[in-house]
């Protein structure tokens, strides 16, 4: 039996004004120092601002770097360890720049006065200058910005002609297209390297010599139309012809280029479609004269991070290389945890960098390859940056943040459990008990089911899932086929066949808790967001086994979803290729909303008006489909929020919804 210590608090929906959340750590290339961005909420304005951090790596606490109420990110170290750049919203209206800084302090200078939206930026070699991705705001915005009359009566009209129009989190995509810049460092100059209205080009890249700059881009006559075709060129600093480094077909990022300069690392498929297979760590020679390699071929796991948790956004970071170019540091994804590995090039021997119960959710390693830094989460904490030795493996704890989570608040103990499927298929799932558990009560319960559906639950902190535990719900968790982490026949397993094999796990997993015996068979709920809203809608369509339900950002008609959703027609992919004129049954009979005349569940529907991942109208075809069945159901709706409501969206309405979920269960399962 656990006892809740008199002197701590269950952890509250409200504590999320206070959590403080760590990202981007880059370690300065001679080892000294970490920067990192930290992000903190305001409760009167409900605004996030952020500021750069700098902590010792030889000792020493870490200090602020910079002060105000924007947000600083992005911190980007000169090669000469002397100087930052970051980008800042400081100057107002809404509009980032990229400031410099010298790390002995003074006052941050902007380096740019440009209108639009700045991505991922490198200094080169020898710190005189900076490349960066730069997407420009549209002539017709900026000119109604300018003038005040315009301003005030808005946008008369958008009109697209690209397929590819809209994006979950940034609304409608821009009519420019985001190209390569370079600025000198001195004078603050500017110097557009790529043109054109057809191709994105991302993540530029110094050569080693400093004489060209690498960048990814889909060259096909209508990208939008084949996205796969991502391809690796290289443009000289002063402009002019490209070259391309051959590679082959297939989803890629995080190319980085070997300190020696002869090659290129990133991580990818090779193919179009089949989302379900894992990315892989390849390595393609720089000057593009022999045929790349994948280097994790026979390893069946995922590279990248694909674990959800709702302290932000994650995914996937570049890899590093050593010094001498002879090895490959890199994420992968394995039973629940985000692993840092690393891997000598020639020999594929790989080394455990980081491992154990937890996700390394970024991470960067210094020029000398000594030294590592890494934002570390587990399922008691959202993240701190930890400093890694990399020739003994050992870890320091460079930050202290968010000290009330371990100091005034009782957690509850969570249990990993290993149980068969209903297809003798091995399942991993977690059970996290309320503060204060007593085994010899019976409790209620909800079942959540994570997004994707290729992602991954596993051992990091969801305060959702504690918030409820907290209110005295045993939660439940468990990554059916469908997610990543467990290979790729587990992954593959529900490609077009959305509801067949994930609904049977889960229902497994649901039947193994039922017969604990601190579990109340008669109170048990489930949620889940995204694909776990459509694995909810399903489950109310198919079984009354549990007594009521929330349904968030939910799908649920996948023949209304076509075309709706930012995902486009990309959709055709995961169900077999075939658009849904062309095979209406194969669309509808995954759709969850076909079998809604079996649903008799309470069930409260949650979605978000700018969701462009899935559109509102997935929900509203569910509260209305309820409502004229006689179920009991209420309808919440998020004005101004996207998809990532959950986990970014506005501190009081996230707050809102975490006490409307609570409020649901509590009606009727307490």
């Amino acid at each position: 039996m656990t006892k809740t210590d008199t002197k701590k608090r269950p952890i509250t929906a409200e504590d999320l004004y206070d959590l403080q959340l760590a990202s981007s750590p880059a370690i300065a290339p001679d080892g000294s120092s970490v920067a990192y961005s930290i992000q903190r909420v305001d409760r009167e304005s409900e605004k996030k601002h952020s500021n750069i951090w700098i902590a010792p790596t030889d000792g020493g606490s870490p200090r602020q770097f910079t002060h105000g109420d924007q947000s600083d990110t992005g911190p980007a170290w000169s090669p000469d360890s002397g100087r930052i750049a970051f980008l800042s919203d400081r100057m107002g209206d809404d509009q980032s720049q990229i400031f410099l800084v010298s790390v002995q302090g003074g006052e941050s200078r902007p380096a740019t006065d440009l209108k639009g939206e700045f991505g991922h930026l490198e200094w080169s070699p020898d710190g005189k200058r900076i490349a960066f991705e730069f997407r420009a705001k549209d002539q017709e915005e900026i000119d109604r910005e300018a003038d005040d009359m315009k301003k005030e009566l808005g946008i008369v009209h958008r009109r697209f002609t690209r397929i590819w129009y809209k994006a979950d989190g940034a609304g409608y995509i821009p009519s420019e297209r985001w190209h390569i810049w370079t600025l000198d460092v001195e004078s603050g100059e500017t110097t557009q390297l790529t043109t054109g209205d057809t191709w994105d080009e991302r993540r530029p890249l110094w050569s080693a010599d400093g004489s060209e700059i690498v960048f990814a881009s889909n060259r096909t006559p209508d990208p939008d139309q084949d996205p796969d075709a991502v391809s690796v060129f290289a443009v000289p600093v002063d402009g002019g012809q490209l070259r391309e480094i051959p590679v082959p077909v297939g989803e890629k990022f995080g190319h980085m280029i070997s300190p020696d300069g002869n090659w290129i690392a990133y991580i990818g498929k090779e193919g179009k479609g089949d989302w379900w297979r894992n990315d892989h760590l390849w390595i393609v020679p720089f000057d593009g004269n022999s045929a790349p390699r994948c280097l994790t071929d026979d390893e069946d796991f995922c590279v990248g991070d694909v674990s959800i948790n709702d302290m932000g956004e994650g995914g996937a970071v570049a890899p590093r290389w050593s010094h001498d170019s002879q090895s490959i540091y890199y994420q992968i994804c394995r039973h629940g945890n985000t692993h840092l590995m690393a891997m000598n090039i020639e020999t594929r021997v790989r080394t455990e960098i980081a491992t154990g119960d937890g996700v390394v959710i970024e991470f960067d390693v210094d020029s000398q390859s000594e030294l590592a830094a890494c934002m570390f989460s587990d399922p008691q904490d959202p993240g701190q940056i930890n400093l890694i030795n990399l020739s003994d493996k050992s870890q320091t704890q460079l930050t202290n943040l968010n000290p009330f989570l371990r100091d005034d608040v009782e957690m509850g103990d969570i249990e990993e459990v290993w149980f068969k499927g209903p297809d003798k298929n091995d399942l991993q799932g977690w059970i996290l008990k309320p503060p204060g558990f007593d085994p010899s009560k019976t409790y209620p319960s909800i079942l959540q089911i994570h997004g994707g559906p290729l992602a991954q639950y596993g051992n990091l902190l969801m305060h959702e899932f504690r918030y409820l535990s907290a209110q005295g719900y045993v939660v439940y968790f468990t990554n059916p086929r469908g997610s990543l982490g467990y290979g790729e026949e587990h992954s593959k397993a529900t490609s077009n066949k959305w509801g067949t094999v994930d609904y049977p796990d889960v229902i497994a997993w649901n039947d193994y808790i039922q017969k604990l015996p601190y579990i109340d068979p008669e109170r048990m709920g489930v949620t889940g967001g995204s694909y776990g809203g459509y694995l909810t809608n399903w489950i109310i369509g198919h079984t009354d086994r549990f007594k009521a339900a929330v349904t968030q950002r939910s799908v649920s008609n996948l023949l209304d979803f076509y075309g709706a959703t930012d995902g486009n027609w990309i959709w055709e992919e995961v169900f077999g290729g075939r658009k849904p004129w062309d095979d209406f049954e194969t669309y509808w009979r995954q759709s969850p909303i076909k079998y809604f005349g079996n649903a008799k569940t309470p069930t409260l529907v949650i979605h978000s008006e700018q969701d462009m991942r899935c559109p509102m109208t997935q929900s509203e075809q569910v509260f209305v489909a309820l409502k004229r069945q006689g179920v009991d159901t209420e309808f919440l709706i998020f004005p101004g929020e996207s998809h990532g409501l959950s986990r970014g969206g506005r501190t009081d309405r996230r707050i809102v919804r975490l006490n409307a979920i609570r409020e649901w269960f509590d009606r009727y399962l307490k």
